[in-house]
């Protein structure tokens, strides 16, 4: 059963009760709340995934949101993100609601999968190889993901989260929403007329957000891993054309470990992992401005390299 199976009045009862468990990607997650907009937004951008199983007693991450229970709750109510009955964060602007779980199930992950080398880093793949990218807030890259999943064939693995599986160095995918921010919102809604994405809120720590729902193939595959293929640093420059820049492999790895979470974590181990997965991948600065030009260049690259 996937999540959009269920009624509103079943998908309400799971959240009030024992919450609702369903799987992304490797993690199971149990999530209670009586929040409308944490219910409104999963019920939208999480209806095409599997619930996990009726007799299943473990989860990976036990998440409840609810009210704030301190002095604002009165006249400016705040949402408070619980992991285990523990508060890892401080209580946000109600309205933030569904950000915030959207952040903290990025944290649960990012802070606790140490069987994995994690990359902050959008991943994307198609016939089999991936495309790594590592890039700071305000590049364009989540618009650039959204774009390709959306409308240039490729499947997402994740948005924010590259997972490196350390026996093989295969890309474990991991699914999730696409935020887009400013801007980006608008482009998308623009350049994607099917896109399903999530009301705006506004006035957050990252200005106004929104949340892309991942195509159903993506999900449905979710269990897929594929090979590295390339690993690109994108950066949106203003009027600029596309232009695919090699980049050496030395000055990759040193970018690509900068943006590792837990790189240290992994000791030697996790040097080794990283250096073979950079050995297997074409690397590349990319700069753009216009998203059509972008998915042309993508796609040229995909063509010059055979199916893994």
């Amino acid at each position: 059963m996937k999540v959009s199976d269920l009624t509103p009045a079943q998908l309400r009862s799971r959240f009030h009760g024992d919450g609702l468990r369903f799987r992304t990607g490797d993690f199971d997650v149990r999530v209670q709340t009586t929040l409308p907009q944490v219910i409104d937004g999963i019920a939208l951008l999480y209806a095409d995934y599997p619930l996990s199983a009726d007799d299943a007693v473990f989860a990976d991450f036990h998440v409840s949101l609810d009210c704030a229970p301190n002095l604002h709750r009165l006249f400016r109510p705040q949402v408070r993100f619980m992991l285990d009955g523990r508060a890892p964060f401080k209580p946000l602007p109600l309205d933030q609601a569904f950000p915030m779980f959207e952040w903290g199930l990025n944290w649960c992950v990012s802070t606790h999968a140490n069987s994995f080398l994690m990359i902050h880093a959008a991943v994307i793949e198609k016939h089999g190889r991936a495309i790594i990218l590592p890039a700071p807030p305000g590049s364009g890259k989540s618009t650039l993901c959204a774009a390709l999943v959306g409308r240039g064939g490729w499947r997402l693995l994740s948005d924010e989260l590259t997972l490196i599986r350390m026996s093989d160095c295969a890309i474990v995918p991991l699914p999730r929403p696409v935020s887009l921010k400013n801007k980006s919102i608008d482009i998308i809604r623009a350049y994607q007329s099917d896109a399903v994405i999530s009301r705006s809120v506004l006035d957050t720590m990252k200005g106004t957000v929104a949340h892309v729902k991942p195509p159903a193939a993506s999900i449905a595959r979710a269990a897929e891993t594929c090979a590295p293929g390339w690993i690109i640093f994108p950066r949106y420059v203003a009027e600029a054309d596309a232009v695919m820049a090699p980049l050496g492999r030395s000055r990759a790895f040193i970018r690509i470990a900068d943006n590792a979470f837990n790189y240290s974590v992994q000791g030697g181990a996790g040097f080794n992992v990283l250096a073979e997965v950079v050995d297997r991948s074409e690397c590349f600065e990319f700069s753009y401005s216009v998203l059509d030009e972008a998915l042309v260049a993508f796609d040229a690259l995909h063509e010059e390299m055979a199916p893994a």
